[in-house]
């Protein structure tokens, strides 16, 4: 297993990206490696949080958001302000657990505001990332994290597949600009959330020759419903659900585990 292991998950929006990283996060931390494990929720929706069954104080766009509002103070002060928006990000967004820690990009308001929070997230993360031996980055649907760069210094990008021609089209065009923009992980995987088993193997052929190996499917499973519907934290799925399985298979062929 490489290490540092810096992966961004991402695909058209209801794929089950979140489920996903969630999944892998539970696999991983169960596997008994001495791994130290960030865990970046990279959309603005921040639905993360809830699944994991985490309470986190602030987000990034929330941290922004206060230092816009206060600007003028700091200027006058003459604080460098660069300096104290990453203090503040770090003492006030930065979520510590026993098993891993935590960040959320969210979202600023008003205009400009979303790149501006996503730009900050990118740069808080190139410091960040050098203290992790695992990265899981929960990207935002579809492909703008590309052209902002957000995925420049993962060395896995994992892609998730439903059964819609909408999430292959997706697929292909993550890669094509990944490639554009000079995003040059070690390995392209994809994914397959909630497949019929008839589809695998055709899925399977067609992302190979858009140059993704593939890493195996998570199947229906009624437990997650349950849970998600209950607001029960997915790391609390028992290890022989169908989901928590499943996850094992892909995180040993995506190398996340021996």
């Amino acid at each position: 297993m490489k290490r540092p292991y810096i992966a961004s998950i991402s695909g058209k929006g209801g794929v089950g990206k979140t489920t996903l990283t969630a999944l892998l996060l539970k696999v991983l931390i169960e596997s008994s490696i001495s791994d130290t494990i960030l865990v970046v929720d990279a959309d603005p929706a921040t639905n993360l949080p809830d699944v994991l069954g985490i309470k986190i104080a602030k987000t990034v766009g929330d941290v922004v958001e206060e230092f816009r509002k206060r600007i003028d103070e700091f200027t006058l002060s003459g604080f460098d302000k660069i300096s104290l928006l990453n203090y503040w990000i770090m003492r006030d967004c930065l979520f510590e657990s026993q098993f891993f820690d935590f960040i959320a990009m969210g979202r600023g308001e008003g205009e400009g505001c979303y790149c501006y929070v996503n730009s900050v997230l990118t740069t808080i993360l190139t410091g960040l990332v050098k203290n992790y031996s695992v990265v899981l980055m929960d990207m935002e649907a579809g492909l703008e994290h590309l052209n902002r760069r957000v995925d420049r210094h993962v060395n896995t990008m994992i892609v998730v597949l439903d059964p819609s021609v909408m999430s292959i089209k997706t697929a292909e065009r993550i890669i094509n600009i990944a490639k554009e923009v000079k995003i040059n992980p070690d390995k392209f995987y994809a994914v397959g959330n909630r497949l019929p088993q008839n589809l695998v193997s055709e899925v399977e052929s067609y992302v190979k020759k858009l140059g993704y190996e593939y890493a195996g499917t998570i199947p229906d499973d009624d437990l997650i419903l349950k849970y998600s519907m209950e607001g029960k934290p997915l790391l609390d799925l028992p290890k022989h659900s169908k989901a928590v399985e499943s996850a094992r298979i892909i995180a040993r062929n995506i190398e996340l585990i021996d």
